[in-house]
């Protein structure tokens, strides 16, 4: 291993509004990673206490499961307002102090245009966070830490993909996790126990035709999108 490796905590650190984001819009390439032997984390900002399926204590031990099938090295939750989220020192502090901890390499946060408020909203807070982890006077007791790229990952609608992952190999792996969260996906009880929501139609099976989709722009089986924030740099082509 060499030098440069022993300074990352974490290969990849993904920020995500609630439990079961990250895994809908990016789970293939965690899985991919982990298998590979890298170590990923994942921080869930809120508890999705405001879902109007299940709740919190269903979600974690979902996200439990989800986080054992994906092969996850840590995963956090702060603990901020469902659908309060808002970039403010107090808020975005703790997502500095994460990054400052983990000392990731990259940092994925969701996409900032979509349908859902605190998936956008966490979009901004990851990019303020990335920005002050690397200032040495901001919160100077906390050794700054610089991340080397951050990308953006899609959720809900899928936008131009500048970066692609094959995850032919884990889709299902992929799809695992999602399945996981149960709560949110197949309801069970009676009507006065859960509401029809877009989670509780055939979104499963919207996301596996939205990996397929944008493998077929490469002829891969199964793929996901990203945007990276800056230009990609790479040794050759």
């Amino acid at each position: 291993m060499t030098a440069a490796a022993h300074r990352y905590g974490l290969d990849m650190l993904i920020f995500a509004a609630h439990p079961d984001d990250a895994e809908i819009g990016m789970g293939g390439t965690i899985a991919k990673h982990t298998a590979a032997g890298n170590r990923v984390g994942l921080i869930d900002l809120t508890y999705a206490e405001m879902s109007s399926n299940g709740n919190v204590e269903t979600r974690q031990k979902e996200a439990a499961e989800a986080s054992k099938i994906l092969g996850l090295a840590v995963r956090e939750n702060l603990g901020l307002p469902d659908r309060r989220l808002a970039a403010v020192p107090e808020q975005i502090d703790l997502m500095v102090s994460a990054i400052r901890r983990h000392r990731p390499r990259i940092v994925f946060t969701p996409y900032f245009i979509d349908r859902h408020p605190d998936h956008v909203m966490c979009s901004r807070m990851t990019e303020e966070a990335v920005f002050n982890a690397k200032l040495r006077r901001y919160i100077p007791e906390e050794p700054a830490w610089t991340v080397d790229m951050l990308y953006f990952y899609f959720i809900n609608e899928v936008h131009t993909s500048q970066v692609l992952v094959d995850i032919s190999d884990v889709q299902e792996r992929k799809m695992a996790s999602v399945r996981a969260y149960r709560s949110q996906f197949m309801p069970a009880g009676s009507e006065q126990d859960w509401v029809e929501t877009p989670l509780t139609g055939s979104y499963v099976e919207m996301v596996v035709a939205r990996d397929r989709l944008l493998g077929q722009q490469r002829k891969l089986a199964f793929a996901e999108g990203f945007v990276p924030r800056g230009p990609v740099t790479l040794d050759r082509l």
